[in-house]
């Protein structure tokens, strides 16, 4: 290994796995990065590290945490707050002019989401597989570019039966980023690091809907009627412009897999450390996917379907899109208002999805605050579905939506930590999840929040407050088949809280000591290895641990 001379770079108590204990290994004591193992944070770092873990860490490990942040962790903001800013702008257009220019006054509103839902659900699951045989870093940027030309056709809109067409071709192109984007994360951080990035992820989803209501207010003041152009179409103009250099800023920032990574911002040892890290985990490399593999993942087996269930009700149970049409009925409030007063719930939720994130880490515990979080959804749809409430009350419950929203990436990194032997399946878990919740949406909301009703849907959100129980329900079977799978005959639990199967899980810890060029020779009271072309490596059994040094 090319990591630094006379420096100690793993020790695993290889005996504690045998004898099917949990093993005695950590990042720390898996010494890849070089760093004084004894180092510890100042008073500064120490606090920024309960905000951001990297700042606690160890300086060249804190590094690398940073550059793949810088990387991978910001492109995938921009990328998707630019997805959901274009979600929004539909919204708004709506309220801002777009429905007495095309004269949308059926359930066009509704249809547009139905039409984008279509394309979503019919690219979810072949753009997660396509991936899986074409670099992440050519095809998602690719959909990017061809999306920012999409979303520009829609200021040219006549009719809504144009906005029907290229809503259908948005949710095919913006398809693949979402599950793309969670595969990939999954695949780079740790335990520690997981939770934080889905839940800053999931927050550029809100900024970008605060900066939408902002922007669109801020378009319709100072470019409505300039060229003779509506304000909510200079909107999407701007919308699609924004998107090429961040389209293109992805060809470079996406280095794909650890184990395939070309990216030139990662140096040698930096992939030879993503390589390591991944297998100290006990995380599987990404393999082929088979139809049979496909078939045997869904169809012979437990795992994806409480997540699955649980995932399509948090697509179907959401009442924050209802907001504005509340807002707009009560007649005291300007379309610069109705356009901003949303950006309230949007922080909130910004504040909650990083509260609840951190807190996951923090605690290495997932399904306790995911419950809380479904909780505050259940509540804004119970308090919705009686209506009959002072003004204040109806105000709060809608922002209940918002506080609830650290739902999908909370449930996102449990899956990804449950699955963690399985890549392919944590890759599409995503993907079959938008599809399946993409085929609900394409006709619950026209059913349930039907545009006559406005803003009061007293069938709706009953509806949706059953599928928040359900969703419980879900997350209960969820955790249960998981503390089961658990139990089963050679699977332990390592010290970062993944099972791993026992034997593979060993084999993974001696490979570490042999990658590039060191072959190794066991025996049956202990192990050896002999030098291969990169270099000499001495290897030896004591009391049951493994050191490897590089001489």
């Amino acid at each position: 290994m090319a990591f630094e001379d006379g420096k100690q770079i793993a020790t695993v108590d290889v005996k504690a796995v045998e004898e099917n204990d949990s093993p005695d290994i950590s990042l720390d004591s898996i010494n890849i990065f070089g760093d004084d193992p004894n180092y510890q944070p100042g008073p500064v770092l120490s606090f920024l590290g309960q905000i951001w873990d990297s700042f606690r860490k160890p300086p060249n490990e804190r590094k690398y945490i940073q550059k793949l942040d810088a990387f991978i962790l910001i492109y995938s903001l921009l990328s998707y707050g630019l997805k959901s800013l274009d979600v929004s702008n539909v919204s708004n257009a709506y309220v801002s002019g777009m429905k007495e220019d095309l004269a949308l006054y059926g359930q066009e509103r509704n249809l547009f989401n139905t039409f984008f839902y279509i394309g979503y659900l019919v690219g979810s699951t072949p753009s997660q597989i396509i991936i899986n045989r074409i670099r992440p870093s050519i095809w998602i940027p690719t959909c990017e570019l061809i999306w920012s030309c999409l979303v520009m056709v829609l200021a040219a809109a006549r009719s809504a039966k144009h906005i029907y067409a290229i809503r259908f071709l948005l949710g095919l192109f913006e398809s693949s980023s979402y599950p793309g984007f969670a595969y990939i994360l999954g695949c780079w951080y740790g335990p520690d690091e997981l939770a934080k990035r889905m839940g800053v992820y999931d927050c550029a989803g809100y900024v970008a809907n605060m900066f939408a209501g902002y922007l669109q207010a801020g378009i319709y003041a100072g470019l409505n009627g300039v060229h003779g152009i509506a304000g909510w179409r200079w909107m999407f103009i701007i919308d699609g412009i924004i998107g090429f250099p961040i389209a293109f800023w992805g060809y470079y920032s996406i280095p794909d897999f650890p184990n395939n990574t070309r990216a030139r911002w990662l140096s040698k040892k930096d992939r030879e450390i993503s390589l390591v890290r991944m297998k100290a985990l006990g995380k599987k490399e990404p393999r082929r996917l088979t139809a049979k593999r496909f078939f045997d993942m869904f169809f012979r087996s437990w795992r994806p379907w409480p997540f699955l269930v649980s995932y399509t009700m948090l697509w179907i149970s959401g009442t924050s899109g209802y907001f504005n049409l509340w807002l707009k009925s009560l007649k005291i409030f300007t379309v610069e208002q109705i356009n901003i007063i949303p950006t309230g719930g949007y922080a909130l939720g910004l504040v909650s999805g990083f509260f609840f994130a951190n807190m996951s880490d923090r605690t290495k515990a997932r399904w306790p605050w995911l419950f809380a979080a479904t909780f505050f959804r259940f509540l804004g749809s119970l308090l919705l579905s009686i209506w009959n409430l002072p003004m204040g009350v109806i105000f709060f419950a809608n922002l209940c939506s918002y506080i609830g929203e650290p739902v999908w990436s909370l449930l996102i990194t449990w899956a990804a930590e449950e699955f963690q032997d399985d890549a392919e399946l944590r890759g599409l878990l995503c993907a079959v999840g938008n599809s399946i919740g993409s085929a609900f949406n394409m006709w619950v909301p026209i059913v349930l929040f039907p545009t006559y009703q406005a803003p009061h849907y007293d069938f709706g959100y009953i509806v949706t407050t059953v599928f928040d129980v359900i969703d419980f329900a879900a997350l209960l079977m969820f955790l249960y088949c998981a503390r089961r799978d658990r139990k089963r005959k050679n699977v332990i639990i390592n010290e970062f809280g993944y099972a791993v199967d026992r034997d593979e899980y060993l084999q993974d810890l001696r490979e570490l000591r042999v990658m590039h060029g060191v072959e190794s020779a066991s025996s049956a009271d202990g192990a050896s290895v002999r030098s291969g072309p990169a270099g000499t490596v001495d290897e030896k059994m004591a009391g049951g641990k493994i050191t490897v040094q590089e001489l």
